[in-house]
């Protein structure tokens, strides 16, 4: 890959990024404790469909950055410094990456438009994988009175990342439709 090309892709991965923070501040609803409905998914899972894994995981990795940072007095809630690395590793840095995931699961589809779809609704799901294991370990003492951690980390998480999940799989499989060139023809791993 040529220098000029390699400019452009990293452009248009800043472009993204910075779509995504933008987006993680349009909040169709908030909880409490954290978590929120925002289309901020799609333009990271957009990067990877456009440009690959390699280049999507690393527009993931990089917003994930970002939004630790942003929220970084959420990881100060942890109560000793080894759930601080793990709140950083599944509520952030993991969660985006996983997001770059798509076109890995895109490519397991003839057509365009079914392998977006599904790659976003695959890497929705391991992004709510993420979130589901950090409220369980981390976070599961916020669970109320004689509930169990697992369960209400399912239904806390489930109950913003299902919407987001949705909104991901219907504005992508959308765009695909509007906007072929929104992922490139054959998906493959760089």
């Amino acid at each position: 890959m040529n220098t000029s090309r390699k400019t452009t892709i990293l452009v248009e991965g800043a472009m993204l990024i910075a779509l995504a923070t933008a987006l993680s501040y349009v909040k169709l609803f908030n909880l409490p404790q954290g978590g929120s409905v925002t289309m901020e998914m799609i333009p990271i899972i957009i990067m990877g469909l456009r440009h690959g894994t390699k280049w999507g995981c690393f527009t993931g990795f990089v917003h994930g950055l970002i939004q630790m940072i942003i929220g970084f007095s959420n990881v100060l809630y942890c109560a000793t410094i080894i759930a601080m690395i793990g709140c950083m590793l599944l509520d952030y840095l993991l969660s985006y990456t996983v997001l770059g995931l798509a076109p890995v699961f895109a490519k397991t589809f003839k057509s365009r438009t079914g392998g977006a779809v599904f790659g976003t609704l695959i890497c929705g799901v391991l992004r709510f994988l993420c979130n589901f294991l950090s409220g369980w370990l981390l976070w599961g003492s916020y669970a109320p009175e004689g509930m169990a951690a697992p369960i209400y980390s399912l239904v806390y998480n489930g109950s913003f990342m299902l919407p987001n999940i949705i909104l991901a799989v219907v504005i992508i499989g959308l765009l695909c439709k509007v906007a072929p060139g929104i992922m490139r023809a054959e998906p493959k791993m760089r």
